[in-house]
C-alpha cells in the first residue's frame, strides 16, 4: 500500500514494516509487513494482546527502534536512514513522549521536568511557548506543585507533569505508551481527557498504545494488532465494543489453534 503523508495528512507512517528478533527456530516476527499511518490532529489507540507487536510498532514509528525491513516517516521525513544524532534532534523538536513509568528526572522539580525538552535543545521557551506552558500548568492543576520533586508528587500528578513536558514544545506528534497503566481510574480519566483535548484544541496527533478498552474508547480511531499485523482499523468505539471485539478475536485465535 503506497501512502503519501502529504496527500493524506499523516503525522507518521510506516510501509511494509517488519521486525524480527533472534535467528533460526527461535526467530520471533514482532511485525510482519505493516503499512499504516497516524492521521494529523487525530487520537489513535493501538491495541492488541501481549506479543502482538503494538509497542514495537510505536517504538519504530517514534524512531526509538529500527525496523528489520520497511520504512518509517515522521511527517515527510524518512527516518529509516537517519543517524542517531539526527533522530535525537528530530524527536526532541517534533515528538513528545508519555510513558507508563512517567520517566521524570528525580533531581529536577516539576517545572524543571516540564522545561527539560528546551534545556536539552539548548534554548529557552519563547514568550508564546511560555504562555502555552503556563496554560498547560493551569489546566493540569500543577501550579502549586511546580517546586516539588517527583517523589513529592502522587502518581497522577507525576503523569500530569509528564504530559505537560510532552506537550510543552507543541510537538506535531505525541506517543503515549500505556499512559494510564500506573494510575487509579480517576487520574486515568483525567489524563485521557487531556490527551483528547490536545488533538481537538491544538491539532496534535496522538498515538497511544494500550491494552485497556476504557482508555481506547477516548480515541478517535482504534487500530488492532495481532501476530505482528494490523487486523482491524475502526473509528471511535465504546469500551464495550472494543472488549467484545478483543474477546471475539481471542476466541477465534483459540479455535484456530485447536483446529491446527
Amino acid at each position: 500500500m503506497e501512502l503519501s503523508s502529504t496527500d493524506l495528512g499523516l503525522a507518521a507512517r510506516v510501509q511494509q514494516l517488519t521486525k524480527t528478533y533472534g535467528a533460526g527456530e527461535s526467530t520471533v516476527h514482532a511485525l510482519d509487513g505493516v503499512s499504516v499511518g497516524i492521521r494529523r490532529g487525530e487520537f489513535t489507540a493501538i491495541m492488541g494482546p501481549s506479543g502482538s507487536g503494538k509497542s514495537t510498532l510505536m517504538h519504530i514509528m517514534a524512531g526509538l527502534d529500527a525496523p528489520s525491513s520497511g520504512r518509517a516517516w515522521i511527517g515527510d521525513t524518512d527516518i529509516t536512514g537517519l543517524s542517531d544524532l539526527e533522530l535525537t534532534i528530530l524527536r526532541r523538536r517534533r515528538v513528545g513522549f508519555v510513558f507508563q513509568a512517567f520517566n521524570l528526572v528525580p533531581t529536577l522539580d516539576a517545572l524543571g521536568n516540564i522545561l527539560l525538552p528546551f534545556d536539552l535543545d539548548g534554548r529557552r521557551p519563547t514568550t508564546l511557548e511560555r504562555a502555552r506552558i503556563d496554560g498547560l500548568v493551569e489546566r493540569l492543576g500543577l501550579a502549586s506543585r511546580l517546586n516539588h520533586r517527583p517523589h513529592q508528587l502522587s502518581g497522577g500528578q507525576q503523569q500530569r507533569v509528564a504530559i505537560a513536558r510532552a506537550l510543552a514544545t507543541s510537538p506535531d506528534l505525541v506517543f503515549a505508551d500505556e499512559p494510564t497503566g500506573n494510575l487509579d481510574s480517576r487520574s486515568g480519566r483525567e489524563v485521557l481527557t487531556l490527551l483528547a483535548a490536545a488533538t481537538r484544541e491544538h491539532g496534535q496527533s496522538i498515538a497511544m498504545v494500550t491494552h485497556d478498552p476504557v482508555a481506547a474508547s477516548h480515541a478517535d480511531r482504534v487500530l488492532f494488532l495481532g501476530d505482528g499485523r494490523i487486523v482491524a482499523d475502526k473509528p471511535r468505539q465504546s469500551a464495550e465494543e472494543i472488549s467484545a471485539y478483543m474477546l471475539a478475536s481471542e476466541l477465534g485465535a483459540g479455535a484456530a489453534a485447536v483446529a491446527s
